[in-house]
């Protein structure tokens, strides 16, 4: 079972090196794959140096509620908002669904001011849109990209993006025996799909929250997608004020999004290499390779513009993303999402 893992790396490892590179198509990262709606440099984040406690680079929202008591489907505890917010201690709703969790996870560690990993990655490790899924990923992966956070070779092509500031600094104040906890937590469960596909040229109103995850407006307007992508909760209440692990995601993509899309991911459309030589046919990933379907959308086309800018290093990925488009982004990003 191992051969075809090994024979698919190292054709990779052929492509990347002899591939060429070329200047990057995308003039500017756009803004909504960062959670953004206009140009900066407001919202700056906050001031963030080598030697920041990681909470101190992080948005600071306003307090939550105490007084009020919440409850999910099927949960057996209830919580109030701000129990659930609890940055060292955040809610876990549904136990059963996930392994115990390691201390750095359940509670980070406050002395640092190292949030929990539950608190953004969700206790099962779906994510959401603003930061990563990280179910199902390697624990080879997973510690690779803390040591790449830790050593500032993953970085945001977005300086506003303060959440990623404040994994930088995750990264640097987690111990090796911590890191390769997270790594066999994380990399023990199987990702869930909860991403829904949907091409449209007409989206929900949105409006960004602290870290860049796009909620709906009240009242149900609507206006043009246009050349982007809108990622928004299906039940906008469980995911932004309860945190459910469980209520799921749409994509809104542009008509021909997925088309184009599997033209790219399967064929390389003539401008890249096909994703699924190095990530396998069904987009699983393979060794050190992670898998990509039924990722966020958000998430996936952010990682591109990074590589493609520089700031996310990968030797693997240098060689593919120089001439994609932003329009070709999307279509990769939509498809990989869809499957």
């Amino acid at each position: 079972m191992k051969k075809p893992a090994t024979l698919l790396t190292l054709g990779c490892i052929l492509l990347w090196t002899a591939a060429a590179v070329v200047t990057g198509q995308v003039s500017n990262p756009p803004l909504w794959a960062y959670g953004f709606t206009a140009e900066g440099p407001e919202p700056a984040a906050p001031p963030c140096t080598e030697t920041s406690k990681p909470q101190d680079c992080a948005r600071a929202g306003s307090p939550r509620p105490k007084d009020v008591v919440h409850t999910l489907p099927d949960a057996a505890r209830t919580f109030t908002e701000y129990e659930i917010h609890n940055g060292y201690g955040p809610a876990d709703w549904y136990p059963g669904d996930h392994p115990p969790m390691p201390d750095i996870v359940a509670h980070g560690r406050e002395s640092d001011k190292l949030r929990a990993c539950a608190l953004c990655h969700l206790p099962n490790g779906q994510g959401k849109p603003e930061n990563a899924p990280v179910a199902g990923l390697s624990a080879a992966y997973i510690v690779q990209q803390l040591q790449a956070f830790k050593s500032g070779l993953r970085q945001s092509a977005e300086p506003r993006k303060a959440n990623t500031n404040e994994m930088i600094q995750i990264a640097r104040h987690m111990t090796d025996a911590e890191i390769k906890e997270v790594a066999a937590y994380f990399s023990s469960m199987t990702w869930r799909p909860w991403i829904k596909v949907v091409e449209t040229e007409t989206v929900p109103k949105t409006r960004p929250d602290l870290n860049g995850l796009f909620i709906p407006e009240p009242g149900g307007a609507t206006e043009p997608l246009g050349k982007r992508i809108i990622e928004v909760p299906e039940n906008p209440e469980f995911t932004e004020k309860m945190r459910s692990p469980r209520s799921g995601f749409i994509a809104y993509v542009p008509p021909g999004s997925l088309k184009r899309g599997e033209e790219l991911v399967t064929k390389g459309g003539g401008k890249t290499t096909a994703c699924v030589l190095c990530h396998g046919p069904e987009l699983q990933g393979a060794g050190i390779t992670p898998p990509i379907a039924d990722r966020h959308a958000s998430y996936i086309a952010r990682q591109l513009v990074d590589m493609q800018f520089g700031t996310r290093e990968s030797p693997m990925m240098k060689s593919v993303v120089p001439r994609l488009n932003e329009d070709d982004i999307i279509a990769i990003a939509a498809y990989v999402a869809s499957k």
